[in-house]
């Protein structure tokens, strides 16, 4: 089970959460917009810390961007 730190409501179990993927710039999507620029995403998949979007569904409903060990799978400290 992966606890994960949600700023506003504290611990919560991962079951809450939606994984968003790591965090990225995201291109622009209006209809000016290249179709090549927005029809394929290949996500990064290091080891060790990575940056990565979570959406707490189950609780505050709120989109957090954490730093989460890749090989231990430990949140780092930052909150934001």
């Amino acid at each position: 089970m992966l606890l994960i730190p949600c700023p506003y409501c504290g611990l919560r179990d991962e079951s809450e959460f939606v994984y968003g993927g790591p965090a990225r710039a995201l291109p622009d999507m209006d209809a000016q917009t290249p179709d090549a620029q927005h029809s394929l995403y290949r996500p990064i998949n290091p080891r060790g810390p990575l940056r990565e979007l979570w959406y707490h569904s189950g609780g505050c409903e709120c989109w957090i961007t954490l730093t989460r060990n890749t090989i231990t799978h430990e949140f780092e400290d930052d909150l934001s």
